[in-house]
């Protein structure tokens, strides 16, 4: 049978812009994309990448008052919000062009609409128009939920925070997961009065439980409020802003509410389940470790398949799609012991298994220390870091390896190649302290703070 494409990637984020453009220069297919909205997707156009500027903003505020205090004469006369906006926006529409150049020049035929599946090998587009595959693969990635709460429609997401026409004074983010964490971190940094409301007894929920009390502190130390065990009951729209109920029946005056309490993927009306793709409750198409679905000829990829949504993760995946599906090497996607970094104010760095985990598997030990860092107790900062090791008091091996500390992302990356490797903790000590700073602590911790 004679196809219009040999693949056809639906979704131009990172994961499915990756797929197409190797499988179009390293097979030598003919590939065709689709992409409704902007290609580079959730981390490019509203994720990682933005999220990143914002955060680097955000520090300009502490960084100048820490250097008042070591001596500087430093003036902060405010933020420029219209002016970061514009060169966000720019950088933005930059990366976009690149991810487009990069298809072109791979020889990607790419739509600017939406496509859906309508059938094991054919493609719709939103013009009407059917195109046929001999492989299709699904990568639209991930959405913002947003709870049935009357009023919701006044609350916005992390979709939109990016294209305030001027930033609140005062902010309600509700959720405690890493978006809403990492947001409220951005928005206390940049001037607004910030508060965080979870329903929980602690944010950060499935994390390390000593990283999200340091990082809780930290938060609060900074300014943010976090109230926690509570929720939003009722949003009202009123002249100057957004009248807030809470569960409790009081009522709180904001100028901004956003919803960041989770994201779905991004399945719904891709015709997948007609066709017998699996999904299961949350919508995430359902996949084997190759990355296919019950449908020979479809497979998915990235935040869709719910299974570790990293932009780094959805690249590798799309990696091994390549080559299990073009290349006929059939190759599934490790997702065991991923680094990972929350770029909360403080910023954590995590790989592997938390204390509770690990504990729950078998007898370990923990090695942790908590201290302010030379920097900041030189000025009598408050802040202190984390750093812990978790360890198989059976075989020694580091399980987990968790930092609360600037940089921790950049720290991460290193210790995670180790921990990657299978180090046990007497291969941590065995190498030499880097001195001084912060991160030497992770191989000077002699004795466990306690077995569990």
């Amino acid at each position: 049978m004679s196809f219009d494409y040999d693949l056809f990637v639906i979704g131009g984020g990172s994961g499915g812009v990756r797929a197409a453009r190797v499988a179009a220069a390293d097979t030598v297919s003919k590939v065709g994309m689709a992409e409704e909205s902007r290609y580079g997707g959730t981390c490019v156009i509203r994720g990682c990448v933005p999220k990143k500027l914002m955060v680097f903003a955000s520090t300009y505020a502490p960084a100048m008052k820490q250097a008042a205090a070591y001596g500087w004469d430093v003036q902060a006369v405010g933020f420029d919000w219209s002016a970061f906006r514009v060169k966000l926006e720019g950088e933005l529409d930059r990366l976009e062009a690149v991810y487009r150049r990069l298809l072109k020049n791979s020889g990607v035929e790419t739509y600017d609409m939406r496509a859906t599946v309508a059938g094991p090998n054919t493609v719709r587009l939103a013009d009407g128009r059917e195109l046929t595959a001999k492989t299709i693969l699904v990568a639209t990635g991930g959405w913002p939920t947003v709870p049935k709460v009357p009023g919701a429609e006044h609350a916005i997401t992390s979709n939109e925070i990016f294209h305030l026409e001027a930033l609140p004074k005062r902010m309600l983010i509700l959720g405690g997961g890493y978006i809403a964490c990492e947001f409220a971190g951005i928005l206390n940094g940049l001037g607004v009065d910030t508060y965080l409301w979870y329903r929980g007894t602690q944010v950060l929920r499935g994390f390390d439980g000593e990283a999200r009390d340091v990082i809780s502190k930290g938060m609060q130390e900074r300014g943010v409020t976090i109230v926690t065990e509570t929720n939003i009951a009722q949003i009202d729209k009123v002249a100057d802003g957004v009248q807030v109920t809470d569960t409790q029946g009081a009522v709180h005056d904001f100028d901004l509410v956003m919803y960041a309490t989770g994201r779905a993927p991004n399945s719904s009306g891709l015709g997948l389940e007609a066709l017998g793709v699996g999904l299961d409750r949350a919508g995430a198409v359902e996949v084997d470790s190759y990355s296919q679905t019950a449908v020979p000829s479809i497979y998915a990829i990235g935040d869709v398949t719910n299974r570790v949504n990293l932009t780094p993760v959805a690249i590798r995946e799309g990696m091994a799609f390549v080559e299990t599906a073009m290349k006929g090497n059939p190759t599934p996607v490790d997702h065991a012991l991923i680094p990972s970094a929350v770029f909360t104010q403080p910023e954590y760095g995590t790989i592997g298994l938390s204390e509770e985990e690990a504990r729950a598997q078998e007898v370990i030990e923990v090695y942790a220390t908590t201290f302010r860092p030379m920097n900041t107790s030189f000025i009598n900062d408050p802040h202190e870091v984390l750093m812990k090791l978790v360890v198989s008091q059976a075989s020694r091996k580091v399980l987990g390896c968790h930092i609360v500390a600037d940089g921790a992302g950049e720290m991460i990356q290193m210790a995670g190649i180790a921990v990657k490797m299978g180090a046990t903790k007497e291969d941590f000590d065995r190498v030499c302290a880097v001195h001084p700073t912060m991160s030497e602590e992770l191989v000077t911790m002699k004795s466990p703070v306690r077995t569990a």
